[in-house]
């Protein structure tokens, strides 16, 4: 039998040499670099096929873990290796820079789409062990992390607040029992939105825009309510708001401070997209401001 009589080490010893120059095509074949011209395999023997896998196994995993082929568990990110795919038990890094448009890794699909490094921990669970390059039409799976997880850090980049509490009383004033109380909340891009914001990771990118929905009121006395919409501010003259309002039927006198606690809760809708990808996250923030409440007085005339 005619077998090629190059030894394999040479192209272990060249794929040491040159880790990121390897093209693995998205189809599972190999493509070789521009700097290797020659690339041959020393078949002695070409044994049995081995048993392909059934896939992952069943693992006890904790939410947010990322687990190999072989149930273990590895970090979802790694600063060199990139971000874990464990579909293929492979890291998937952007390649920075891209390579050249002429380059065959492409597979002829340049500008579209972008090409990763990619290291692998299966079957060997060594990563750093095997992999190359690879070209592909759009992020892998887990490239970016858990679902959602770079649209959560856009949240947190919005810096999104409680409501922005405001009542007609202004400095001393006291409420009165049996006074409708009008709540709403100022409103700007932390307090209602909307809200914007990109969070990124080299090669992908999620934008989320947060909206406030409705804000839930816990006033102090044992009641709560939902008000949609930020409240309406305070009409001079008008006794009911046309939105939001809560009547008091006894003095705050004795609570803590002779004051009621009222605490808003802002419901947030956050929708994002990125990477070929979309969804809608849930988010609240809560805030409290207080208010006194006193009996109305009626002065007795003679």
């Amino acid at each position: 039998m005619l077998t090629p009589i190059v030894p394999i080490l040479a192209f272990a010893v060249a794929t040491a040499a040159f880790p990121s120059a390897i093209g693995v095509a998205t189809d599972g074949g190999v493509a070789c670099p521009p700097i290797v011209t020659i690339c041959v395999v020393d078949v002695e023997d070409p044994g049995n096929p081995g048993a392909q896998p059934e896939g992952p196994p069943v693992t006890s995993a904790g939410a947010g873990q990322c687990v190999t082929f072989k149930g273990t568990v590895v970090e979802c990110w790694d600063d060199f290796w990139g971000w874990f795919n464990a579909s293929d038990s492979c890291y998937y890094k952007f390649r920075d820079p891209q390579p050249p448009a002429d380059n065959v890794v492409w597979e002829g699909h340049y500008p579209d789409g972008a090409v990763y490094v990619v290291t692998c921990a299966e079957p060997l669970n060594a990563p750093g062990t095997n992999g190359g390059w690879a070209w592909l039409p759009g992020p892998p799976p887990g490239y970016g992390g858990e679902p959602g997880q770079l649209a959560a850090r856009a949240v947190e980049q919005m810096a999104l607040v409680g409501p922005a509490i405001r009542t007609p009383l202004d400095g001393d004033d006291i409420g009165t029992v049996g006074i409708p109380l009008w709540l709403w909340t100022e409103q700007g891009t932390t307090t209602w939105g909307p809200n914007t914001a990109t969070a990124s990771v080299p090669g992908l990118s999620v934008t989320a825009t947060a909206q406030a929905r409705w804000i839930d009121w816990d006033l102090g006395d044992g009641s709560t309510m939902r008000c949609e919409g930020p409240g309406t501010p305070y009409i001079p003259g008008q006794v009911e708001s046309p939105t939001c309002d809560h009547v008091y039927t006894a003095s705050s006198a004795g609570q803590p401070g002779d004051v009621y606690t009222v605490t808003g809760t802002t419901a947030w809708e956050v929708t994002w997209s990125g990477g070929g990808m979309s969804g809608v996250l849930q988010v609240t923030r809560s805030s409290s401001a207080t208010v006194p409440i006193g009996e109305l007085q009626v002065l007795a005339t003679s």
